[in-house]
């Protein structure tokens, strides 16, 4: 774990003091928003099991979530919808969703800790991308996972009212089940009508 913080502390020993992470969860999907988390957490904390939200199971996620949530300085999540990411697309509508998770802070970031490499503006707050960065770095990993709960739950809440597509258990990704639901029921209102491709539709070409 302790690799984990290896980047932090060097920004620590400059004399970064909030240290922000920023992750996304639901870029792929077929249906409802994405959502970005911004997260700033006590100096050299140790979040025992804070990994790649993709990399737990939806249980330790969901234990990790109430910890961080508990122990963050600060935190912020959120959405972008479907209809908005028809309008701009997907890589913009997930930058807006991060900006905006950093705009919701109650503390101000001395820097950005982003995963991915996607040059995104953020007010003049200083910015670091890291590749992979939920698998190197505690706050980015932090934040992947307060993203990806809370996408999975709003989806879950979602199901209940669109029944015949199992939000509940794909969140929306493209799967097998997922696509022949659509095929079956039709495109609905939260869906992303520019991931209706060919092949989603099983429209042979």
């Amino acid at each position: 774990m302790d690799n984990m913080l290896e980047i932090e502390s060097g920004f620590y020993i400059s004399g970064k003091k909030y240290i922000c992470g920023i992750d996304e969860a639901g870029r792929g999907p077929l249906a409802g928003p994405v959502c970005a988390a911004a997260v700033i957490l006590p100096e050299n904390l140790v979040i025992d099991g804070v990994n790649d939200s993709k990399k737990l199971t939806e249980k330790k996620r969901e234990t990790l979530y109430a910890e961080i949530c508990d122990k963050a300085l600060a935190y912020s999540v959120e959405f972008v919808f479907q209809d908005v990411i028809d309008k701009i697309n997907i890589r913009q509508a997930t930058h807006l969703a991060m900006q905006n998770a950093v705009n919701g802070l109650s503390v101000t970031p001395d820097i950005l800790l982003v995963d991915g490499s996607d040059g995104i503006p953020f007010d003049g707050i200083e910015c670091e991308y890291i590749v992979k960065g939920d698998a190197k770095s505690q706050t980015i990993a932090a934040a992947s996972i307060l993203a990806k709960v809370t996408r999975d739950r709003y989806m879950i809440k979602l199901a209940k009212s669109y029944p015949e597509y199992g939000f509940e258990r794909h969140k929306g990704y493209g799967t097998k089940a997922h696509c022949e639901a659509i095929r079956e029921f039709g495109v609905s209102d939260v869906h992303r009508k520019t991931f209706m491709t060919d092949k989603v539709l099983g429209i042979a070409k």
